[in-house]
């Protein structure tokens, strides 16, 4: 596979750090690394971009990430190896990562269910590692930017 183009964030090179300190701001509310990287990659998954996914597959695994709950976290309702915590934030990243695909888009429950396990300072912190991990999703997806590729 070969990109359509450089990814954006490199076309408009003052985009790139924008981005970066918005990721380093999402990391700055009390979430675990290992559930943001949860989100990320479960985001990922959902918008079909390889990169990210191969990408936070690996910093996962740097961060102490295992492989059976990165194998498992397509289906983490089935699957024993994630916390309630986990699972609210990543019930969370399906609702706000599919927005379009009901009329609730994040519905009462799945908003309840993330704010009983998380304080506000972490709430935002789990909404803005969602945002800013669609938003990379959406500029590699759109320019078909390689799984494994560097920059």
């Amino acid at each position: 596979m070969q990109a359509r183009m450089k990814n954006p964030a490199q076309v408009i090179p003052s985009a790139l750090p924008a981005m970066l300190d918005l990721l380093g701001a999402a990391q700055q509310g009390g979430v675990p690394q290992t559930t943001l990287d949860l989100v990320h990659q479960r985001a990922s998954q959902i918008n079909g971009c390889s990169y990210c996914v191969v990408g936070g597959a690996a910093s996962a695994k740097k961060n102490g990430e295992t492989d059976e709950r990165l194998h498992a976290v397509a289906a983490w309702r089935e699957a024993p190896f994630f916390t309630d915590d986990e699972r609210a934030a990543l019930a969370l990243t399906e609702a706000v990562t599919r927005l379009s695909d009901t009329s609730d888009a994040v519905p009462d429950a799945i908003w309840d269910a993330a704010a009983d396990h998380f304080d506000e300072k972490q709430l935002a912190s789990i909404i803005l590692m969602i945002g800013v991990t669609n938003l990379f999703n959406r500029l590699n997806v759109t320019t078909r930017q390689p799984a494994g590729a560097t920059w």
